[in-house]
């Protein structure tokens, strides 16, 4: 098989000369729906050895090895016969699957992956030729599938800089130092209510795999995650990731998690262990906060989604969650009330603030991860800065967030001390009645010696947006206790 950057070049190479792809986004959306049916024809050619009665839920004129395999004898369809036979016959036949609710996960996923998905492709003789630089791929070979892992994740990393399309990678970095930090044992149960690409869910995997020590701890792995994704792009992304992670039954579900009532969900369904990075910025319609109670229901998707990770947090349950900076200084009524719940029914215990760039370049917003259990109310929280490291300005393409860059928060989180540097904190712990007293404005240990820096305007407005709505709510408070203090009663006049 070709190096890693060769496959990716080549492939690259090949859909900039067809007029039909406009940018990277479409690129890997259309390389996406193609390595999806690779990976599931491997798959099935695994699941057909151990079961004799294998059925496919793949029409056999759709299977991968029926039309996109070539077989070197000139059969192999191209051209305009290969663009009428993926636009008139494999797309619709795979959009229009019959699937129900007795149709196994690993049958119904076919369907719910070309749900919505897209051909962009106009040359037909260009998509026999990614086709055949596709197939070349040896799944069936354990060290070539493992190879074509980091092959893919080079490839989930390119929608960083793809447009919108980066909210749906988190870097690897951070979902491996959230996963490690949350300590991954065999029969705990993961979850992910807005998983993206998988990111979380193949870092939990890969801390929880050198764990396995019998066929019954094996079993255990491969039902430890849970994931929802909302838009049909990324899921079909996360689907052929947990494939390539040996998920033969992936418990991924294309869905909404925000659309469910909050104060309906049961034992049956809350976790172990949560790990997220939840769409921020975005809105929902009005609808979405009625399943929340009236003094969480934010317009804010993170405040939202914030809600559902707390009541579905087991007891005893542990989580890591990606927030942005608006999130921490926030005292709108929404996020008071939300901090002010965080705080009294679980354990804060760790805030980690990150250097900015490390979204770069989809995003410049500023974020931290909250760490937090379902074991007792917050009595102090550790909030610790992770300053830039040495020869790094900013993140970027290029120069990424690497795993070594959290090395000083790893080495601190196991010996935590107060560090002040600069007449800066950079470490602390503060009381819970602290947090409190700040009107649960927990913007604390940040970064002193920040540079200013020049947002997008869409981020620009939302951060203002953010700290206006702080300031407004810091001055309704104010005024209430003042016309308290002074007796006046507005609402009589």
């Amino acid at each position: 098989m070709s190096s890693l950057g060769n496959f990716v070049k080549n492939i690259r190479d090949k859909m900039r000369l067809d007029a039909g792809i406009n940018g990277d986004a479409q690129r890997i959306e259309q390389l996406a729906w193609m390595l999806f049916l690779k990976v599931y024809d491997s798959k099935e050619n695994d699941w057909e050895f151990d079961d004799d009665n294998y059925i496919s839920i793949i029409p056999e004129n759709c299977r991968w090895r029926n039309w996109a395999k070539d077989d070197k004898k000139g059969n192999a369809m191209t051209g305009d016969t290969l663009l009428d036979f993926v636009n008139n016959t494999l797309f619709p036949t795979l959009k229009n699957l019959e699937i129900d609710s007795d149709t196994p996960i690993k049958k119904s996923i076919v369907k719910t992956t070309f749900e919505d998905a897209n051909q962009y492709m106009k040359d037909g003789v260009l998509l026999r030729q990614v086709l055949n630089i596709i197939d070349e791929l040896q799944l069936d070979d354990y060290k070539e599938c493992h190879a074509f892992g980091e092959i893919y994740e080079s490839i989930l990393r390119e929608l960083q800089s793809a447009g919108s399309s980066g909210e749906f990678y988190t870097p690897r970095a951070v979902t491996d130092f959230m996963a490690k930090m949350t300590e991954p044992q065999i029969g705990l149960k993961m979850a992910d209510f807005a998983c993206g690409t998988g990111g979380f869910l193949t870092s939990w995997l890969k801390e929880l795999e050198p764990k396995i020590k019998n066929t019954s701890d094996r079993t255990e792995y491969e039902h430890s995650i849970y994931g929802v994704e909302k838009k049909q792009f990324p899921y079909m992304l996360c689907i052929t990731n947990m494939l390539l992670h040996g998920m033969d039954i992936p418990n991924i579900y294309h869905d909404n998690s925000l659309t469910k009532q909050v104060l309906n969900y049961t034992e049956e369904d809350k976790f172990d262990i949560i790990l997220m990075n939840p769409p921020y910025g975005g809105k929902e319609t009005s609808g979405i906060k009625n399943n929340f109670p009236s003094d969480l229901a934010s317009s804010e998707t993170a405040d939202l989604f914030m809600s559902v990770i707390m009541y579905r947090l087991k007891k005893n349950g542990r989580a890591a969650v990606i927030l942005p900076d608006g999130f921490l200084f926030g005292t709108d009524n929404a996020k008071a009330a939300i901090k002010k719940k965080l705080l009294s029914d679980f354990n804060l215990h760790t805030v980690i603030r990150m250097p900015h760039s490390v979204f770069a370049p989809y995003t410049s917003i500023t974020t931290n991860i909250l760490f937090f259990d379902n074991t007792q109310p917050t009595t102090y929280t550790w909030f610790y800065r992770l300053d830039m490291p040495d020869g790094y300005k900013n993140f970027s393409k290029t120069k990424p967030m690497k795993y070594e860059h959290f090395a000083p928060a790893v080495e601190w989180w196991h010996n935590r001390q107060e560090i002040f540097i600069d007449g800066f904190d950079k470490s602390k712990k503060y009381p819970v009645q602290e947090l409190i007293d700040r009107n649960y404005n927990i913007d604390l240990c940040g970064y002193p010696h920040e540079e200013e820096e020049i947002l997008p305007p869409k981020e620009l407005i939302q951060q203002y947006q953010e700290k206006r709505a702080s300031l407004n709510a810091d001055i309704d408070r104010i005024l209430e206790q003042i016309t308290d203090v002074l007796g006046i009663n507005f609402t009589e006049e």
